[in-house]
């Protein structure tokens, strides 16, 4: 028999009547032959409102704490989930990612997974139970509950498909699939039918919010078989895929944009070795995540280092900067720009086909869109432009690689 899992986002259970809708897709999986494993988030925005209510009591909102509070979202969604499977006559049984037997490291708000014992599934699985397993959640190696971080429940889902060798793994969320580019933006974006796993993690690293780019990046390193699709369709989604070399792919596949990150400026500095080693590394050990970086050509003994960050890391970016730079020497400034945007084109079919740098340059041009950063790979080409010109470029490029014409059959 087949074994599916499938993992619901937090509008797919948002009110009694999506569970229910959760809990009738469930049970007609099983009467066409499949075994299934639920994967379940909590309910609607309930997160944010247990972030806020955090916020609203304390301002140190100690780690462990945050962890204990959020995962009860997640706690609540399996009980009611399996009622509602219960009135169905599906039996089924609740489980916390610490029982499910996620095992992560003791960093909270954030965890890592270290080791997956997923015994107690196989059991349940045994005796023709549907387990429902808490999203995004674990037991660190000190014993605490952990929480994976934002998207953590694409990531539970997709190591439980690899640790219990299922199928597949169906990621249900409320559109009907990865779009080629954002449909808020675009008014002829498509939805992409497949799509290779290195594709989508420069997708997801470059704006695409769906799925988590932690569990596509644990999807391909483990050969697991993802389906993103709508909760509330039920059509047929995206299929993410190994990639086919003899295969012929599109130039490009997608448009995505990025308007959650800033770029902060460092000039001045000396040009010597190991001064760019130490700005990043002081960066590193205070877990800022530097993304785009550039470094200008050195003039009369001086350079200047841009590199983005999240909007999140800037305050401890400029924290760590000041002190570091002020014993490094030099004549150094640091600023902070938070009115940039990214733009990145990504496709397999780049490798193949040259130009496509200069085609997205020049597209920008005719639109008035100056580039202030370029960053590349072998798949992707992203550029920083002014936040308030992000969505014309989008829709610039959309165009001018013609990701609205039909994919021919």
């Amino acid at each position: 028999m087949a074994l599916v899992v499938q993992k619901f986002g937090g509008t797919s259970v948002a009110d009694p009547d999506r569970i229910r809708e959760v809990a009738d897709h469930v049970a007609r999986t099983r009467r066409h032959g499949s075994d299934v494993v639920l994967v379940v988030s909590a309910m609607g925005k309930e997160t944010d409102d247990l972030l806020r209510m955090a916020k609203e009591v304390s301002n140190t909102r100690p780690g462990r704490e945050m962890d204990m509070l959020i995962t009860a979202g997640e706690r609540k969604a399996t009980a009611l989930v399996c009622m509602a499977l219960a009135d169905l006559g599906v039996p089924a049984e609740s489980f916390t990612g610490s029982q499910a037997g996620f095992i992560t490291d003791t960093t909270h708000t954030n965890a890592k997974i270290l080791e997956l014992r997923p015994d107690r599934l196989r059991d349940s699985l045994a005796a023709g139970k549907v387990p429902v397993v808490g999203g995004s959640q674990g037991v660190s190696t000190g014993r605490d509950v952990t929480f994976l971080g934002r998207g953590g429940s694409d990531t539970t889902a997709v190591a439980l498909a690899a640790a219990l060798n299922a199928d597949s793994c169906e990621l249900y969320t409320d559109v009907s699939g990865v779009f080629n580019a954002d449909p808020r933006i675009v008014q002829g974006a498509r939805r992409i039918d497949r799509i290779s796993f290195e594709e989508l993690l420069e997708m997801t690293a470059t704006g695409c919010p769906k799925p988590a780019m932690r569990s596509v990046e644990f999807a391909r390193n483990h050969g697991v078989k993802l389906h993103v699709r709508s909760a509330f369709t039920w059509e047929p989604g995206t299929w993410v895929v190994e990639e086919d070399p003899d295969m012929e792919h599109a130039i490009i596949s997608a448009i995505t944009h990025d308007a959650s990150e800033a770029k902060i400026t460092v000039t001045g500095l000396p040009d010597e070795p190991g001064i760019a080693a130490k700005v990043f590394r002081a960066l590193a050990d205070q877990d800022v995540n530097v993304d785009m970086i550039v470094q200008n050509v050195s003039d009369h003994g001086v350079t200047d280092i841009s590199f983005t960050v999240p909007f999140d890391d800037v305050e401890r970016s400029m924290t760590v900067l000041r002190p570091m730079c002020d014993e490094i020497g030099g004549s150094h400034e640091i600023t902070e720009d938070s009115g940039i945007g990214r733009v990145s084109i990504v496709g397999a079919g780049m490798k193949s086909n040259p130009g496509v740098a200069a085609r997205m340059f020049e597209t920008l041009s005719e639109h008035g869109i100056n580039i202030e950063m370029i960053s590349t790979s072998a798949i992707r080409v992203s550029c920083v432009v002014r936040q308030d010109r992000l969505e014309d470029a989008v829709v610039a490029l959309h165009g001018a690689f013609e990701l609205d014409r039909p994919v021919p059959a």
